[in-house]
């Protein structure tokens, strides 16, 4: 039997597939003329897989008093939380239990019972190896908005450093980004008028506290009208950034999608991981978040994320953009390392609605 490389979605497991370059069928996904693995050759994929399911525990062995909330089906857990398999909750179990299918001999009850993840219940563990120690994300929330603003003892700073090592990306001297501004008339703005404000006139934004001028990017014309909110019959001026030289972000959109299999060198073990994928997700989620009002308070847990990020010596933060779809964003703690080379002035002239009733 063979599977293949579009049956996922880690990057270290389609390098394994792609790596040994034999074409053919999936009988998984069903895909043809791909990058396939011929299960049962090695156990190069197995072993990886293995260490995922020594995370898990038979509900059966677990204590009676885990919460029944906190247990699923292996191919469910796999499916809802890890970003490894491009394939249905079914598909994933077809796939294991052929890729695993010694393990599924001595461990059935792995694969066909609920099964949960014990050191998640273990104070003493998740003080030390998660991201917010005991507490939940709504805890970090209401404590950095209404307890303490600056020395937050809700985040593992030293755990979430990990994580956001593996999220590290690099931009190229030469490459372009784009901002938009919303003009009074066709005349539009100077290249000089499209930077970020000067610090006496500095918003808190999601990124950046009252007071400190960050430059916000984007990936494309489209992303920043989007971002901007543009309406009808606006004038905006579209601003071009060269990028003066090689830098490196943080890359907060792909951080819940890291690959588990490079924790060994990273500082963390599949276990850390589990624990942690439910933060990483929020982090990524609530940065990229849209506001519906202007209530500085919702910025602060990004902001503290990003001021923690800056402080470790990197020159910003990307993430998605849930404006644009497709798109992203980059937010720049240093604007001088952009130089706006260019601007035009648009008429938007038509915009288009998707709407979901609340019933």
């Amino acid at each position: 039997m063979f599977c293949c490389s579009n049956c996922f979605t880690d990057a270290e497991i389609k390098a394994v597939i792609e790596g040994k370059k034999v074409m053919g069928s999936c009988d998984f996904c069903g895909c043809h003329d791909v990058y396939v693995y011929e299960i049962g050759k090695d156990q190069t994929i197995p072993e990886m897989l293995n260490d995922i399911i020594d995370v898990y525990t038979p509900v059966l062995a677990l204590s009676a008093a885990f919460p029944r909330d906190k247990t699923d089906l292996l191919k469910n857990h796999l499916y809802n939380n890890w970003s490894i398999f491009n394939l249905q909750s079914d598909a994933i179990y077809r796939l294991i239990t052929s890729l695993c299918s010694e393990r599924y001999a001595e461990q059935p009850e792995l694969f066909d019972n609920p099964v949960g993840i014990t050191q998640s219940q273990d104070r003493d563990y998740l003080e030390e190896n998660s991201i917010l120690k005991n507490y939940r994300w709504d805890d970090f929330v209401q404590g950095i908005k209404n307890v303490n603003r600056f020395h937050s003892d809700f985040i593992n700073t030293e755990k979430l450093l990990v994580f956001l090592k593996c999220a590290r990306k690099m931009h190229h001297k030469g490459e372009t980004l784009y901002r938009s501004r919303m003009c009074p008339n066709e005349k539009g703005f100077t290249r000089k008028s499209m930077g970020p404000p000067p610090a006496n006139k500095a918003k808190g934004g999601r990124v950046n506290p009252t007071g400190i001028s960050v430059l916000y990017l984007s990936d494309s014309k489209e992303t920043t009208l989007y971002e901007i909110r543009a309406g009808v019959y606006d004038y905006v001026t579209v601003g071009s950034f060269r990028l003066q030289r090689d830098i490196e972000v943080i890359n907060l959109a792909g951080v819940d999608r890291i690959s588990p299999f490079i924790g060994i060198d990273s500082g963390f073990d599949a276990v850390q991981y589990a624990v942690n994928i439910d933060h990483l997700k929020m982090i990524a989620q609530e940065v990229a978040k849209p506001l519906r009002n202007d209530n500085v308070l919702d910025y602060l847990p990004t902001q503290y994320i990003s001021d923690f990020i800056r402080s470790k010596g990197y020159d910003g933060i990307e993430y998605i953009s849930t404006m644009c779809r497709n798109g992203t964003n980059l937010a720049v703690f240093d604007p001088s390392l952009f130089k706006c080379t260019g601007t035009n002035v648009y008429d938007i002239d038509s915009i288009t609605y998707s709407y979901t009733r609340i019933q």
